[in-house]
């Protein structure tokens, strides 16, 4: 399964901590991930990202190509909702292409229920 990663700065030392809790289901996939999140990511835990620019250069864009070629399985976004940022109009464009390419999107909302979806839909094989 190809697994995309993306974090918002307030977000990433979350999903830094959800790789590493999860670091050997996700061993098994393959990933890929906006720069800096991933760069934070496979320092913490060992795993080999494929890592993009940072979402605010063009990242997220990077992936959404990704997307619409048909070659990302699974997005997993950490926002901030609390606070916008100005590249959110393209987090919205890449979540439309999602819809419309139906790749499953997970976003962050209530961590514990994500990570027991998560975690069933990875060991299964079997997108929510």
């Amino acid at each position: 399964m190809n697994i995309a990663l993306m974090a918002h700065d307030e977000k990433k030392e979350l999903m830094v901590q959800f790789c590493i809790a999860y670091c050997g289901i996700l061993s098994k996939h393959n990933l890929c991930a906006t720069g800096t999140t991933g760069k934070l990511v496979s320092e913490a835990t060992g795993l080999k990202i494929q890592q993009f620019l940072s979402g605010s250069q063009g990242g997220d864009q990077q992936i959404g190509a990704r997307i619409a070629c048909n070659e990302i399985d699974l997005l997993l976004m950490f926002r901030d909702p609390l606070n916008p940022k100005p590249h959110e109009p393209k987090e919205n464009n890449l979540l439309r292409l999602c819809d419309v390419h139906n790749i499953p999107v997970a976003i962050l909302q209530r961590q514990r229920r994500l990570y027991t979806a998560l975690k069933e839909a990875i060991l299964t094989g079997v997108i929510l």
